[in-house]
């Protein structure tokens, strides 16, 4: 099938990704996404009065996040825009993507901006009261350490799911090893000529504003805290579990930024699109739910499921891009489909580039449509998996 909802070319955005407890991390990530979207929408010169409708990613409670999208929207001076604030781990931004697709489909917006935003760092110490308690004592939680390390359906970390997936399916920590310096190749390719690749959708050098944003603090040539492996390096590496294959090289770090890009009808599309010969379609998405502790299996049915709404096989797909926390995912998907697990995840993914959750996904579709824009048209397929087993897939089309 095909959705009503188009993406008009050039009309999507991208912070770069800043490392945890890095440059970004005083700034609330909601303010900071106002703050980006209202900048790059007169940067594309997009009028906000013409957007009548809203989505907003995030995963990571920020204070005044109780307001969401109405707060974002009215930071951003287009107090017209209302919309919902969604939250679904590091599947949220596929599934932001549907949302504003979904209502364009049933004639409630006819154009959407949509922005995803989280802050790794400095995540909130929330307190819940218990008066039944001893003495009144509630529970506390670390909202990012504590979901990073424990799954209240296990107890197990997100690793653990990891090391479950490549010990059931034999993945060797070599195998891993060889997608990471794959995939740092790759991410090469984004950032030569001056980031010829990723200046196609970020703002480089990029302003790092002060949490008053009166003022900027700093600047940023690209993403932040990337580490460029080599096989020298990885080789000395051991296992971060005991007994496990998965290295600190083979997985992903907490991040922090934001995505953004307008859904809107073809019509309107056509008008704000950089260039009326590209046209990008959204064909087909996908949602599925693995074992429970076997997280990196949930790609590929999330895949099939977005590959059959689009009525396509994977054979026929042009371009792969995944979220993978962990270079087993990338070895897991490549066996399972029959894909060259080298020729997925060209110019980066998250791996690489870090993982603030809600963006990530975002601005992986972001990369897909760019690429498929070098390659002059094609398929493309977005899967990535989320907490709880759960993962998103998306097929897009890149044509005239």
């Amino acid at each position: 099938m095909s959705y009503l909802a188009e993406i008009p070319y050039g009309c999507y955005w991208s912070t770069p990704f800043a490392k945890w407890q890095g440059s970004f991390s005083g700034l609330n990530s909601i303010e900071f996404a106002a703050h980006v979207a209202r900048a790059e929408l007169a940067r594309h010169e997009i009028d906000v009065n013409s957007l009548d409708y809203g989505v907003l990613g995030t995963s990571v409670p920020q204070k005044h996040g109780f307001y969401g999208l109405p707060w974002l929207t009215g930071m951003m001076g287009a107090s017209h825009i209302g919309g919902p604030t969604v939250a679904q781990a590091c599947a949220t931004g596929v599934r932001c993507l549907l949302t504003a697709a979904q209502e364009i489909e049933c004639g409630m917006a006819t154009s959407s901006l949509v922005v995803t935003a989280d802050r790794t760092s400095n995540g909130p110490h929330l307190y819940y009261p218990n008066p039944r308690g001893p003495g009144g004592t509630g529970v506390s939680e670390d909202w990012v350490m504590d979901n990073f390390g424990c799954d209240p359906m296990g107890p197990h970390s997100m690793l653990e799911t990891a090391e479950n997936v490549a010990t059931k399916y034999g993945i060797s920590t070599a195998a891993q090893h060889d997608v990471v310096l794959r995939r740092t190749e790759q991410y090469g390719d984004a950032v030569a000529n001056d980031h010829g690749f990723q200046k196609t959708y970020m703002t480089l050098p990029f302003e790092i504003p002060h949490p008053s944003y009166r003022k900027s603090v700093g600047l940023m040539d690209g993403d932040e805290g990337v580490t460029l492996s080599s096989a020298a390096g990885v080789a000395k590496l051991k296992p971060v579990m005991a007994d496990g294959s998965v290295t600190f090289a083979g997985q992903t770090f907490p991040a922090d930024g934001n995505a953004s890009m307008i859904v809107t009808t073809p019509d309107k599309a056509l008008e704000l699109s950089r260039d009326r010969n590209i046209r990008i379609r959204l064909l087909g998405f996908g949602l599925s739910r693995a074992d429970l502790a076997f997280m990196p299996e949930a790609p590929v049915p999330a895949a099939n499921m977005a590959l059959k709404q689009a009525d396509l096989d994977i054979s026929a797909i042009d371009a792969i891009k995944t979220h993978n926390p962990f270079a087993v995912n990338d070895v897991l998907f490549a066996q399972q489909t029959g894909i060259d697990v080298m020729n997925m995840n060209n110019y980066g993914c998250s791996l690489i580039w870090g993982h603030p959750q809600g963006p990530t996904g975002l601005r992986s579709i972001i990369e897909l449509i760019e690429e498929l824009v070098v390659r002059g048209g094609g398929l493309g397929l977005f899967t990535g998996c989320a907490a709880g087993d759960t993962a998103m897939a998306s097929v897009i089309m890149v044509g005239d």
